[in-house]
């Protein structure tokens, strides 16, 4: 059926059940049957249009076919018993009133509604097929119970005015009136089948299945306590019959409307609680008003009234008891409500108290994980934290030994985990930093209220990760710093033991010859003249050569000319000594200060060195650029290029890292096998010392290949 062809069909159907109730009401005031007339209306009004609603817009949910037809029935069936009641009164022929007392007896006897409802409810759908022969034994049990009905005198004596007789009276008192009272008393024992049926759904049901059945269950337990309840201290319980039973329809079409379900827990909790106080209100003025005044006239009465010092004392007594037995009472629902574990709201309140005092990634993840498995009842909670390669489980509940597991993430999208119930992502400021996932218990699932708090919870722990980043980067930072400043130290040192040796292998050995032969020559004044002229010549030579090589050496240590003439005049220089060709580009590369030259300009050399070391018959182009925020450079050649990911041989490479980050700069390395080899750096002005981490700037070809920042793994 569409949904417009439902909405006429329950448009149609309603209007009967309120004209029938109309009548019925007519009819009662004029028989002067004033609970007939008003008793039922507020009962079968809320099936009518509770199933009129559900049906208009959920045509193939069955539920609200069968509160639609339990409302039309039962109201036909009271205003035919409303209107053999009047006709009795008024003297009206028998005849016609029999027959609708008959009928009316017949809509009334009509259980099948229901029983269905609760076989059926939520969905419309049997729980499995497994129940079909409950549906058939409730049909046919309740078809014979018609049958019978319909041909004896057992139900109509019972439900009909005195004074009229059943019109078809065909089986024998003595046979039907306990068929009948068998066949109800089956009906009873069917009416719970169908709710162990409601039951075995619940278990076997997700989380918002499970919040329907809560609203209906809720509804019907609360209509059966105030009815028995207000039946105890009333002889005519009918207004409770009017203001509880009507929840039950209610509740359930709110249920499958599926309208705010999640406050079904909050209201269960709160019914107990103020339920528990009521009670023990109730208990304490019963105790001392009444128990107490029953054991003389002079406690409880004076005259006829109560004992208003008995009163003031169980006013004292409450107050001074409420709040304690309101904590124990509110530790009860909740215990009722939400089991052993802690209340969404208490699970959000630990969890902003205990993150509060601490960053360390150590304490906070283990604690992040206990909380949100106690919060959602969860058999395993995990905490995940995103890397590079996508989310690392960083904490557990229970915890786990062994190996982190490792999961890909897509772009914004939560990742699949074997035996998780849901997973959440954790977001900040538009980023996903982790992850959180819960696993339930076999047959368990998680609760509209208990993904609530999921999510709550992740977006709290948003801002927690990101300060566990911050102090993992600044841990990091500080190591880096800490082995660089040892890498500088080994390299000065490594610096000055290779300066001790190319003086000791180069100069020194130089002036030893030139101090032998000069001892040669002063043997020789005055004996050989012209041996005396070339061996003066050639201590001129060769000390020209020393000259010479000490002046390379200086030069390595700091070249005159980067401080003479800048950074693009040193650079030039050097490329022009190379073995390879070298093609150096500036663009507006100034003066700056002498840290900073000095640094650029040996990052430059030692690139150019490892060019030329690897790739000897490649061309190099240096690059030099620089503004007002920036100086930077790129060293590129063509030659085969390598693995940035693979362990490097040398320390050129981490020699230039720490050079430049000790100025606040940074350095990173393009390149792949076959690919040619891209060494970029830059340091801006203002930046801290101790590295930016920042990437490098500067000019970088495309298609270089893999990166690597030169402060990571390069070696």
């Amino acid at each position: 059926m569409t949904t417009a062809a439902a909405r006429w069909v329950a448009g149609g159907v309603l209007p009967l059940t309120v004209a029938a109730l109309a009548a019925s009401a007519a009819l009662g005031v004029a028989a002067h049957e004033w609970r007939d007339a008003f008793a039922f209306a507020p009962v079968l009004l809320a099936f009518a249009g509770v199933g009129a609603f559900v049906a208009s817009h959920r045509p193939r949910n069955a539920i609200g076919w069968l509160f639609l037809a339990e409302g039309l029935g039962a109201a036909l069936g009271l205003a035919g018993l409303t209107y053999a009641k009047y006709a009795v009164r008024s003297g009206a022929p028998p005849t016609a009133a029999r027959w609708v007392a008959w009928a009316a007896v017949l809509f009334i006897e009509a259980f099948v509604p229901l029983l269905l409802v609760l076989l059926l409810y939520p969905d419309g759908r049997l729980p499995s097929r497994r129940w079909r022969p409950a549906v058939w034994l409730i049909v046919g049990a309740n078809a014979l119970l018609l049958a019978v009905a319909a041909t004896s005198n057992a139900a109509f004596d019972a439900a009909a005015p005195a004074g009229l007789a059943a019109p078809l009276a065909l089986i024998p008192d003595r046979i039907a009136d306990p068929l009948v009272n068998n066949l109800e008393v089956m009906m009873l024992l069917l009416l719970l089948l169908s709710a162990a049926g409601c039951v075995v759904r619940y278990r076997r049901a997700g989380g918002v299945v499970r919040q329907q059945i809560k609203w209906f269950a809720y509804a019907g337990i609360v209509a059966a306590l105030g009815f028995v309840l207000l039946a105890l201290v009333s002889s005519d319980p009918v207004i409770a019959f009017i203001v509880l039973v009507p929840l039950v329809p209610v509740a359930a079409g709110i249920a499958i409307m599926k309208y705010r379900l999640y406050d079904i827990d909050v209201v269960i909790s709160k019914t107990i609680l103020y339920g528990s106080l009521a009670a023990f209100i109730t208990l304490v003025y019963v105790v001392i008003v009444a128990g107490i005044g029953s054991l003389g006239p002079g406690f409880l009465q004076a005259g006829s009234r109560p004992n208003l010092g008995l009163s003031i004392v169980a006013t004292a007594v409450v107050a001074v008891a409420f709040q304690p037995v309101r904590e124990r009472a509110q530790r009860l629902a909740n215990r009722i409500v939400f089991g052993k574990r802690a209340t969404p709201y208490e699970a959000l309140s630990e969890f902003a108290g205990r993150m509060g005092g601490s960053y360390a990634a150590d304490d906070v993840l283990p604690q992040m994980a206990q909380i949100l498995a106690e919060g959602t009842g969860a058999s395993r909670a995990v905490v995940w934290l995103k890397d590079s390669d996508g989310l690392m489980a960083g904490a557990s509940w229970p915890a786990e030994t062994g190996p982190p597991q490792r999961l890909a993430l897509a772009d914004g999208e939560p990742p699949v985990i074997a035996g998780a119930g849901r997973v959440a992502l954790v977001p900040y400021q538009g980023e996903t930093l982790g992850a959180l996932s819960v696993a339930k218990r076999p047959g368990e699932s998680l609760t509209p209220v208990e993904g609530k708090l999921m999510s709550d919870l992740a977006a709290q722990a948003g801002l927690v990760l990101h300060n566990i980043g911050l102090t993992e980067q600044l841990r990091a930072r500080l190591a880096e710093l800490q082995a660089s400043r040892l890498r500088i130290v080994t390299a000065a040192d490594d610096q000055r033991r290779r300066i001790e040796c190319d003086i000791h292998d180069g100069a020194q050995q130089q002036l030893l010859a030139i101090e032998s032969k000069l001892a040669l020559a002063q043997s020789l004044v005055g004996q050989d003249e012209e041996r005396e002229r070339a061996l003066v010549a050639q201590l001129k030579a060769e000390t020209s050569g020393t000259l010479e090589t000490l002046r390379e050496l200086a030069r390595g240590i700091h070249p005159p000319l980067l401080a003479d003439q800048g950074l693009i005049a040193a650079v030039t220089n050097q490329a022009g000594k190379a073995p390879v060709p070298v093609a150096v580009d500036a663009d507006g590369v100034g003066r700056y200060p002498a840290e900073i030259e000095n640094a650029i300009y040996f990052c430059c050399v030692e690139a150019l060195q490892n060019a030329t070391r690897h790739a000897p018959e490649s061309a190099v182009r240096i690059s030099l650029a620089g503004d007002q925020r920036q100086v930077m450079f790129a060293v590129t050649d063509d030659g085969p290029g390598f693995d940035p990911a693979a362990p490097a041989a040398g320390s050129g490479l981490r020699n230039m890292s720490d050079r430049l980050a000790a100025l606040g700069g940074s350095c990173q390395v393009h390149s792949r096998p076959g690919r040619g080899t891209t060494v970029t750096g830059r340091i801006g002005f203002g930046d801290p010392p101790g590295g930016s981490g920042g990437r490098a700037a500067g000019p970088t070809p495309a298609g270089t290949g893999d990166t690597v920042p030169l402060t990571g793994r390069m070696g």
